[in-house]
């Protein structure tokens, strides 16, 4: 099977894609390029937010705009494109990554620094009203955050492990951390996941030019080659959440391939879980 393009752009570090099934579209960022990105698939219209830094992640707000991961901390922008900080916490040659919104609607933001300095990021809990708590705080490159679809179990990739670890959840808490599946060398390195209707968990590796699928006791099911070399997201998006959306990058690539940085998507490959807004 081989992918659609969804929008053909040249992102340094497309990533994070995310259906908003209020507003019917498909948000997307480019980390380096400080854009935020939205595609209409039933339209074809399209809007891109250009934001002050450096920008990991977007998601939906419940009560509309958005909230973002930057590289000082958390703001969102309100539906008319007012922004403001929720969280800021800047470090030295830091800056956010990818982020996801729980069951219970907190934001889980991870972080990195630029030389990629082990543990020099970390992933924490932003509640609907601002408070924060770090459930992280030794990580190289946190990437991929996803919840089964019962909410009792957490999936996380910090990329440089070469790992996709499942949690347990205990309240807001995640605990009793333990490997799900490893990424064997050559084959790339896990970067952001999504979680379907079945459980299984779908990662994109990046330098690995492909997509897998692993089923929720860590058996690979699926591997879906890629015309690109570093994917680094998936997401299910449509009105019926079966069509599989995916960020890719050309950064650091010297020739990168003609679809490089551009949102593909797979249509009707599977079956997503419906994603909250945050708040």
């Amino acid at each position: 099977m081989r992918p659609e393009v969804a929008v053909r752009e040249s992102a340094e570090l497309g990533e994070g894609p995310t259906w908003d099934p209020a507003a019917g579209r498909l948000i997307w960022v480019d980390i380096l390029g400080s854009r935020v990105h939205t595609y209409e698939p039933g339209s074809g219209r399209r809007t891109v937010l250009a934001t002050e830094q450096h920008v990991g992640a977007a998601k939906p707000r419940k009560d509309g705009g958005l909230i973002v991961n930057l590289r000082d901390g958390i703001g969102t922008y309100s539906p008319d494109g007012a922004f403001a900080w929720l969280h800021r916490e800047p470090v030295a040659g830091r800056r956010g990554n990818d982020a996801a919104v729980a069951p219970d609607g907190s934001l889980w933001a991870g972080s990195m620094a630029y030389d990629e300095t082990p543990g020099g990021g970390n992933l924490i809990r932003v509640a609907p009203d601002g408070a924060v708590t770090t459930v992280l705080d030794d990580v190289t490159v946190s990437n991929g955050t996803g919840w089964s679809p019962d909410g009792t179990r957490m999936y996380y990739v910090d990329t440089t492990t070469d790992r996709i670890d499942v949690f347990d959840m205990d309240g807001e808490r995640a605990v009793n951390r333990r490997e799900l599946a490893s990424i064997e060398k050559g084959a790339g390195h896990p970067d952001g996941l999504t979680v379907d209707a079945e459980g299984c968990v779908w990662v994109a590796l990046w330098d690995g030019g492909a997509l897998r699928r692993y089923t929720p006791s860590g058996a690979l099911d699926r591997v879906v080659p890629l015309p690109v070399r570093r994917p680094t997201a998936c997401a299910f998006g449509g009105p019926d959440l079966r069509d599989l959306y995916v960020s890719t990058a050309r950064v650091g690539l010297v020739r990168p391939a003609p679809l490089a940085g551009s949102l593909l998507v797979f249509p009707g490959i599977g079956e997503g879980l419906p994603q909250p807004a945050f708040g």
